[in-house]
């Protein structure tokens, strides 16, 4: 990287305008605190499909676990010795299992303890920004989605065992997971709420934070330490919507219907974005939200999530570089992070092209294209794909463990 760039870094340049950077992925501590310092990054976000990746990745090092099985039929998984006092009592090397222990105990261990590790990295940051950043995120089981009272029980639990102040816990916006976001808040739990897609779907997350906020306050407890997030995902959408546009343009033998088709191609997922940040804007200036405030909340900012450019004749960093405007996050892939340091182009895009972005989703809506219906199959595709990548984790641990 030349001098130029590292001078003038659009990363370190987004921050200015009320935009923080997260990572979307694990990378070594080292590498973490490079990024801190170079880049000005503010957190980092993990799901299953992550862990998954870093676990086939290096089936050594990525999750730090080897196994092997002693005389005493316990399950020994080592880890390398860390810098950070991730463990309060016993080896800081090993952490043993006994040979009955559950696989879902065991990567449930191993998640807790990587995240333990990141947000000990990232506490400093959490501690400069006065909890605005510095979080870490750790995904409840997805296998529990469609469960309201397990997902709780799941959230409580990974909120005490990992025991950090900027960690925060993942939970889908599920139809049962909204009561479950309600509740947790109101208990004091930092939530990030993933695989949000529609518009529709945001409106009920933020009523399940406002009034897990308000159930606090009530009940006499405080709410200034209280952080959320609400994961809006991006290009998933272009990806659904692109696909159904291709089809009708490949099926049209009219010219100009062709064209009007090909005119939203690569355009409805910024759109909704838009449309859902406008949305969070109107929610948190209102009074009712402003009386929380005065008593020391934090806003939840949206998030924009799966940023990444999935189509190889869109710009690699359109979904970062249209997204940028003030009390948002926007978790960055790594290949994208890489793109958008070397030649993205930072300017204040949120708030511009409100009405465009209303007319796409109207020229959308004329096509005979739902997107409600999109968003809720999209909803349901990511919990799948987090189950996917969360059993291919249980079996390699099984596979470990024979």
């Amino acid at each position: 990287m030349t001098l130029e760039k590292t001078l003038k870094n659009p990363l370190k340049e987004v921050a200015v305008l009320g935009q923080s950077i997260w990572y979307d992925g694990l990378v070594s501590r080292e590498e973490f605190d490079r990024m801190i310092l170079q880049d000005d990054l503010r957190g980092a976000t993990t799901n299953p499909i992550i862990f998954e990746k870093a676990l086939m990745k290096n089936k050594q090092s990525a999750q730090k676990a080897s196994y092997a099985r002693r005389d005493d039929e316990s399950v020994v998984i080592t880890t390398p010795r860390r810098s950070l006092p991730v463990r309060q009592a016993g080896n800081d090397a090993d952490e043993v299992f006994s040979a009955d222990c559950a696989d879902e105990e065991i990567y449930k261990s191993l998640a807790v303890d990587a995240v333990q590790e990141v947000a000990d990295v990232f506490l400093p940051v959490y501690q400069r920004t006065l909890g605005h950043d510095g979080y870490v995120s750790i995904e409840v089981s997805p296998l529990l989605a469609y469960d309201t009272e397990a997902t709780l029980r799941e959230a409580r639990e990974l909120f005490k065992r990992v025991d950090r102040p900027n960690v925060m816990i993942k939970i889908p916006a599920t139809a049962p997971g909204i009561p479950a976001i309600q509740t947790a808040i109101s208990e004091g739990i930092n939530v990030n709420i993933t695989l949000i897609f529609s518009v529709t779907r945001y409106r009920e997350v933020m009523e399940a934070y406002i009034s897990g906020l308000e159930i606090r306050l009530k009940s006499g407890q405080p709410i200034q330490k209280v952080a959320s997030v609400a994961s809006f995902f991006v290009s998933r959408v272009d990806t659904a919507v692109d696909k159904i546009l291709a089809e009708k343009i490949l099926a049209s033998k009219d010219s100009a219907q062709t064209a009007f088709f090909g005119d939203l191609l690569g355009k409805v997922a910024i759109a909704n974005s838009k449309v859902a940040y406008a949305e969070f804007e109107e929610i948190f200036t209102q009074e009712r939200f402003r009386t929380l405030k005065s008593q020391g909340a934090q806003m939840q900012r949206p998030l924009w999530a799966s940023t990444g450019t999935k189509n190889p004749a869109y710009r690699d960093v359109l979904y970062v570089e249209s997204l940028i405007g003030p009390n948002t996050v926007n978790t960055v892939p790594p290949a994208t992070l890489e793109a958008f340091r070397d030649h993205g182009k930072v300017s204040e895009t949120l708030a511009e092209g409100l009405q465009e972005a209303k007319n796409t989703l109207a020229k959308l809506a004329s096509a005979q294209i739902v997107l409600l219906e999109i968003t809720e199959k999209l909803e349901k595709d990511g919990v799948h794909l987090f189950n996917e990548a969360y059993l291919k984790i249980i079996e390699h641990i099984k596979e470990k463990r024979a």
